[in-house]
């Protein structure tokens, strides 16, 4: 059985950027939907239910047809949102990457500033709901978006840091302002568990 993990902090340590409101029902309410959904489609499948969800997303085809939407909607929401938790922080103030991951980014997208602006306009540009993404495939880095619990895992990539743009992540204090919610996101983006992220990635 799939289990909700705790927070790894209190749910008002990232206000003001998230209020303790927000995180409360989106980790004890919807987080916890995704993984009861996954848990009852896996019943019937007790081999399928021991491996991890990771690896069940990065071979869909082989999981069956009965059960595949389930897990790619329900395992994907329980996999995008305990990466979320991980990658979040109390506000620090001049919040950049860090090590290796930095030189990456810089070299990736020219600059701090041109990360930032293309991310955020990925965040911005998903239509409905869904996620914008920083990923590790084929050794380089990738920004991408993925429409409501998909996972770049499917797409043969290693997620490195999420932004969950469902309004269900913002909606209470931000109402229709998704660039506001995307904006106040940098502050609080824990590079350590990103950079660390990307070093087993790059190990594997």
């Amino acid at each position: 059985m799939h289990t909700l993990p705790s927070l790894p902090y209190p749910f008002e340590a990232l206000e003001p950027h998230i209020d303790a409101a927000t995180m409360r029902l989106h980790h004890d309410k919807h987080h916890q939907a995704y993984i009861d959904k996954l848990n009852l489609a896996l019943e019937k499948y007790p081999a399928l239910a021991e491996k991890k969800v990771e690896d069940l997303l990065r071979d869909l085809s082989s999981v069956p047809a009965e059960i595949k939407t389930a897990v790619q909607n329900h395992g994907g929401g329980h996999v995008n949102h305990r990466l979320f938790w991980t990658i979040m922080r109390p506000k620090t103030e001049d919040n950049r990457p860090i090590g290796k991951l930095a030189s990456r980014i810089d070299e990736s997208f020219n600059s701090w500033d041109g990360f930032k602006e293309k991310f955020s306009a990925v965040a911005s540009g998903q239509f409905g709901s869904g996620w914008a993404w920083l990923s590790l495939k084929n050794g380089e880095l990738e920004l991408s978006a993925t429409g409501n619990q998909d996972s770049p895992l499917s797409a043969g990539a290693t997620p490195l840091l999420g932004l969950d743009v469902w309004e269900h992540a913002y909606y209470l204090k931000y109402q229709n302002r998704r660039a506001e919610y995307i904006e106040n996101f940098w502050p609080i983006i824990n590079w350590a568990e990103v950079e660390k992220r990307y070093e087993e990635a790059w190990i594997k």
